[in-house]
């Protein structure tokens, strides 16, 4: 499988470069890439069988770097964030040239964290786990619940 998804572009254009990446990772597997919630806990997997042929970072820096902007469009479409262009000093800190901004104003890196799951591992870097415990997600209406059933 091809992973070199290229340069990462900047939050302009990072929807259309995981729409790439899902394209390319989908296109001779059946894998279930749906930018749901659930889709988060195959990313821990494939992070972990990557792992296991303890391969160098170099190695396999390309097809992290997918995932990781996959989880950001994940945590985009289905908790109200917003891809953002990190400043000088958040670029330092998460070492990303984005993120995503939640409605509440805090900003996560959704591709640091997959990289923190390759190098460390363990369910506290579950990139799912991350999802379910962000703060500052959009809240669902009562319109919005009513109309699902609930």
């Amino acid at each position: 499988m091809d992973t070199d998804f290229g340069v990462l572009p900047g939050a302009a254009d990072m929807r259309a470069y995981v729409a790439g990446v899902v394209d390319r990772l989908t296109q001779r597997s059946r894998l279930p890439l749906d930018y749901s919630v659930a889709s988060l806990r195959l990313v821990d997997f494939m992070v972990d069988g990557v792992r296991r042929g303890r391969p160098d970072i170099g190695q396999v820096a390309g097809l992290l770097q997918g995932l990781g902007a996959y989880t950001g469009e994940v945590i985009v479409r289905r908790a109200g964030a917003e891809w953002v262009d990190l400043g000088a000093a958040q670029r330092e800190l998460f070492g990303q040239p984005s993120g995503v901004r939640m409605p509440d104003g805090r900003v996560w890196n959704p591709l640091g964290k997959v990289v923190n799951r390759f190098e460390l591992g363990g369910p506290e870097e579950s990139v799912q786990r991350l999802y379910l415990l962000l703060h500052g997600r959009a809240r669902r209406t009562a319109d919005s619940r009513a109309a699902c059933g609930r």
